[in-house]
């Protein structure tokens, strides 16, 4: 029996975070629920896996599955020596790390069969902040509809305004033309007599 402790932590399938401590000389996985390692999940044959003690560890041996036992990557024809550390895949969709036991302690523990996880205290909450005071409400924009209209008003006023000072100019320009135009004579010698002497 080897003096170090191991175990395998399911890193990808049905139950992640899953650890198996590794406790006997010999362990079974597989989708039957006589294996030491029970794994639910349609790709694992029934009895798919073997782990067996070692001086440095456990061996692995796929045990004529269907979908393979891989180790790192390369699926493997007979016993292999694993190392901590090395990752376990089973078909496509289940992926063990071969670890020293103890090295997840965020991890569900299990022997065997699954077992519940210890209860983990939560830290304890921050205190709360004090409330900031209210700031005043800033004083509200005047309606730059009431200033434009204010605005308009002004020039529309304006306006009027020049507009009526123009007629006045006008209609006396037209008086003093039409009075101009139909003076009689004796205006015209008395102020221009030099143009007019002897015309009238």
């Amino acid at each position: 029996m080897t003096t170090q402790s191991y175990q395998l932590v399911m890193r990808v399938g049905p139950s992640p975070g899953k650890v198996f401590t590794l406790s006997q000389n010999e362990m079974f996985i597989g989708r039957d629920i006589s294996n030491e390692v029970v794994v639910n999940d349609a790709e694992i044959s029934r009895r798919h896996s073997r782990l067996t003690v070692h001086s440095g560890g456990y061996t692995i041996e796929d045990l004529g599955s269907t979908n393979g036992t891989f180790v790192n990557g390369q699926r493997i024809a007979g016993q292999q020596l694993l190392e901590p550390g090395q990752t376990i895949r089973l078909g496509e969709n289940v992926t063990f790390s071969y670890e020293l036991a103890g090295f997840d302690p965020d991890a569900t523990i299990a022997s065997g069969q699954e077992q519940a996880a210890p209860a983990r205290t939560a830290p304890p909450a921050a205190p709360a902040k004090p409330a900031a005071p209210p700031q005043p409400a800033a004083p509200a924009a005047p309606a730059r509809s009431k200033a434009a209209g204010a605005g308009l008003a002004g020039l529309t006023g304006n306006r009027n305004v020049m507009i009526g000072c123009g007629v006045v100019l006008v209609i006396g320009v037209c008086a003093l033309s039409a009075y101009l135009f139909f003076a009689p004579c004796e205006f015209w010698q008395n102020y221009l007599g030099f143009m007019f002497s002897g015309t009238c």
